[in-house]
């Protein structure tokens, strides 16, 4: 039986995960509208100071990852810029970063909601869908759109383990990347873009 007391304990911790997820996303809106306000300011910038850029762009990967704006544009900037490998290892760093604050979000939110105990009542049996699901959580972000980011802030709500999370994110997130920093690398060689 809960006295008054641990009902209170319960409460406070509720309200102060609340609080935090909606001061996280302040934080994620406040920088995602200042970062995609001047895209072309940050690409120059990156453009212009290399090594310093590269590490601009791994933060920039992470910002627009808890947005709706995509990150391609900017792999294959920095395919054309730095070569494939490099573009293909910053982005594949980058987008987990993102894939890392979706998770967080969406752990946040399943325990704002206690959605681990109040799974088993959502309609149609969607209380048993496989998140915890290696094949879920690979195949799941290659979906295009917004594919990798629900399955990341899925995979926080079903409160997924960390591990499993992160290996399953980086098989899928490693391939897009060299796609696209190979592609565009390839896009700029033909026209002698650099």
């Amino acid at each position: 039986m809960t006295n008054d007391s641990d009902l209170g304990k319960l409460e406070g911790g509720r309200s102060r995960t609340v609080r935090n997820l909606i001061f996280s996303f302040l934080i994620v809106a406040v920088a995602v509208y200042f970062t995609s306000k001047d895209m072309e300011a940050i690409q120059k910038y990156i453009a212009d100071h290399e090594t310093f850029g590269l590490i601009i762009a791994i933060a920039v990967y992470g910002i627009l990852g808890a947005s709706l704006v995509p990150s391609e544009p900017l792999t294959v900037l920095i395919g054309a810029l730095f070569g494939p490998l490099i573009a293909t290892f910053i982005a594949t760093f980058g987008n987990m970063l993102a894939a890392l604050v979706e998770y967080y979000i969406g752990k946040r939110v399943g325990s704002a909601t206690d959605f681990i105990k109040n799974r088993q009542k959502l309609p149609f049996g969607l209380g048993r869908f496989p998140v915890e699901s290696p094949v879920f959580l690979i195949v799941g972000r290659m979906v295009p759109g917004a594919g990798p980011k629900l399955v990341s802030f899925l995979a926080g709500v079903y409160h997924v383990p960390l591990l499993r999370y992160i290996w399953t994110a980086v098989i899928p997130t490693a391939i897009g990347a060299a796609i696209f920093a190979f592609g565009g690398s390839g896009i700029f060689q033909i026209f002698k873009i650099k």
